[in-house]
C-alpha cells in the first residue's frame, strides 16, 4: 500500500472515530497506539479492507506517512502530548507538521509551536468539538498554530468537519494557541449553556411544580424556537427516557456534577485578562456546590424551614414565556462575555480572531452549536470591531423586550429559595455594564485610605491621579508596590 495521507497517534474512541471520518472521506490514514493490539484490532476488526496502515512503532508511523509528514495526536492532555512529542521529533524532517487534536491549555500550545518551529516543524493545536459521535459524523474544528501548516491540513480538516448550509465547521483560528484558546473558551461558554438550561428545570419543576412530561413537551417547542440547538434538544431527549420502573432516569440520577477543568482554564484567564466572565465562573462554582452532596444534606437539614417553597398557583403558561425570555437574554449575555474575552485575549497574544468565523465553526459539530450563532455570525460580519455584543442592534432589541423577563424569574427564584446563580449573574452583568455609574469611587477611596493607591477625578482627565492623606496621620507619597 502506498504511504498514508495522514497518521493518528491515539485510537481511544475520539482518534479512532476521527479515523474513521477520515476513511469516509477517502483519505489514507497511518495509524499507532500505546497499546499495539489496539491498532491490531483496529486494522483488523473495525476497519478492515480501508485504506488503513497499521504500524507498531514511531518510526514506523513516520514511515508509513507522505511527506510533508501530518501526524494528529489525539491523546490525553499535559505531559503525555510532550512526550510523544519528543519521541516522534527523531523520525521527522524540516517541514513536518504534528497536530495536538485534544484539549490542551493554550498556554502549552503557545510553548510547543515555538519549541517545534525552533526545530523547523511546524505545528497546529486544533480544538475540536461534538464528542465521540462529532468525531465520526463531523466535528467543529479549531485549528491555530504554525500558519505555513494550514495549507497542507486545511482540505482534510475542511473535508471532515461538519457542514452548515454548505460551510464548513472549521476555519483557522490563528496563530500559535489561538486554536486552543477559542476552544477553551467553547468549552466555557458550554459550562454556561448547561447551567442555565439546569436552573431553567429546577425553576419548573420546583416552583412551577411541572411533570417531567410538561417539561419535556417545553423543552422540544423551544427547540423549534430561537432557542434551538443541541443542548435544548438532547434536554428534552433526557426528559422523555424511563428507568426500568417506568419513572423518569433522571430523577434517578445523583446530583452531584462532574468536570474536567476547562471551565476552571477560562474562568481564570478571564481572571487574567481582567474581563468579567461571571455567568461562566457561576456556572463552574455550582458544579463544585453541586459535589458536595454530603454538605448539603446535612446542611439542609439545619435549615429546613428556611427552605419551604411556596409552590405557583397562577397562570403557568405566562410564567413559562417569561421563563424562555430570561434563558434566551442570560445565554445572549453569557456569549457576549465569552466574545469579550476573546477580543482582549487576542490583543495580548497579538492574534487576529474572527469572530463571525468563529461563531460559524461553532454553528455545527459542537456541543454549542444552535440557530442563535447565526446571529452571532451577523453581527461580527456587520461590524468587526463590535465591543460587546450586547451592543449590536439585534441583541439590543432582543434584550430590551427580555430583560424584565429575565428580572421577574431571578426575583421570583430568589423570593423563594431557589438558586439560580448564572441567571442571576446575567442580570447583574447587564445591569453593571449598562450602568454609567457604579459604586467603584468608594472603593477607590478605601484603597487609597488604608493602601494609598490612589484615585482619578471625575472632574479631571483620565490618566490623572490623586492620593488623599484621609486620617491627617498618613504621608503624602502614594504606594506603588501594596497591592489589593
Amino acid at each position: 500500500m502506498e504511504k498514508a495521507d495522514i497518521g493518528m497517534v491515539g485510537l481511544a474512541v475520539m482518534g479512532e472515530n476521527l479515523v474513521k471520518n477520515m476513511l469516509s472521506k477517502g483519505y489514507s490514514v497511518a495509524v499507532y497506539n500505546r497499546e499495539l493490539e489496539a491498532v491490531t484490532d483496529f486494522v483488523e476488526k473495525k476497519a478492515k479492507g480501508q485504506k488503513v496502515i497499521g504500524t507498531y512503532s514511531y518510526k514506523e508511523l513516520a514511515e508509513n506517512v507522505k511527506k510533508p509528514r501530518k501526524i494528529m495526536l489525539m491523546i490525553r492532555a499535559g505531559k503525555p502530548v510532550d512526550e510523544v512529542i519528543e519521541n516522534i521529533i527523531p523520525y521527522l524532517e524540516e517541514g513536518d507538521i504534528i497536530i495536538d487534536g485534544g484539549n490542551s491549555h493554550f498556554p502549552d500550545t503557545i510553548r510547543r509551536t515555538q519549541y517545534l518551529e525552533s526545530k523547523g516543524l511546524l505545528f497546529i493545536g486544533t480544538g475540536v468539538s461534538g464528542g465521540e459521535e462529532g468525531a465520526l459524523k463531523g466535528p467543529s474544528m479549531m485549528p491555530g498554530g504554525s500558519l505555513e501548516a494550514w495549507e497542507h491540513v486545511k482540505p482534510i480538516f475542511q473535508s471532515i468537519s461538519a457542514k452548515v448550509n454548505g460551510n464548513s465547521c472549521c476555519q483557522w483560528i490563528g496563530e500559535n494557541g489561538a486554536g486552543h484558546f477559542v476552544k477553551m473558551v467553547h468549552n466555557g461558554i458550554e459550562y454556561g449553556d448547561m447551567q442555565l438550561i439546569c436552573e431553567t428545570y429546577h425553576f419548573m419543576k420546583e416552583y412551577l411544580a411541572l411533570s417531567t412530561e410538561d417539561m419535556r413537551k417545553i423543552f422540544a417547542d423551544w427547540n423549534e424556537s430561537e432557542l434551538n440547538s443541541y443542548l435544548i434538544e438532547i434536554t428534552s431527549n433526557i426528559l422523555a427516557v424511563k428507568d426500568t420502573d417506568g419513572q423518569p432516569l433522571v430523577d434517578k440520577i445523583l446530583d452531584a456534577a462532574g468536570q474536567k477543568g476547562t471551565g476552571k482554564w477560562t474562568v481564570i484567564s478571564s481572571m487574567e485578562e481582567g474581563v468579567p466572565l461571571s455567568l461562566i465562573a457561576e456556572a463552574v462554582y455550582a458544579r463544585c456546590l453541586s459535589s458536595i452532596k454530603d454538605e448539603r444534606v446535612a446542611a439542609s437539614k439545619e435549615y429546613a424551614e428556611c427552605k419551604k417553597i411556596d409552590k405557583y398557583d397562577g397562570d403557568k403558561a405566562e410564567f413559562i414565556e417569561n421563563l424562555k425570555k430570561a434563558l434566551y437574554a442570560s445565554k445572549i449575555i453569557s456569549y457576549a462575555q465569552g466574545f469579550s474575552l476573546m477580543r482582549t485575549a487576542a490583543k495580548t497574544y497579538n492574534w487576529n480572531l474572527n469572530y463571525g468565523g468563529i461563531a460559524l465553526t461553532w454553528r455545527g459539530g459542537c456541543i454549542i452549536r444552535s440557530a442563535f450563532l447565526d446571529k452571532i455570525k451577523e453581527a461580527y460580519q456587520k461590524n468587526p470591531d463590535l465591543e460587546n455584543l450586547l451592543l449590536d442592534d439585534y441583541f439590543k432589541t432582543t434584550i430590551k423586550d427580555s430583560v424584565e423577563s429575565l428580572r421577574k424569574v431571578v426575583a421570583t427564584a430568589c423570593l423563594n429559595k431557589i438558586p439560580m446563580p448564572a441567571m442571576s449573574s446575567a442580570l447583574s452583568y447587564f445591569d453593571g455594564y449598562t450602568n454609567e455609574v457604579l459604586p467603584a469611587n468608594l472603593l477607590q477611596a478605601q484603597r487609597d485610605y488604608f493602601g494609598a493607591h490612589t484615585y482619578e477625578r471625575i472632574d479631571a482627565p483620565r490618566g490623572k491621579f490623586f492620593h488623599t492623606n484621609w486620617t491627617g496621620e498618613g504621608g503624602d507619597t502614594a504606594s506603588t508596590k501594596y497591592e489589593v
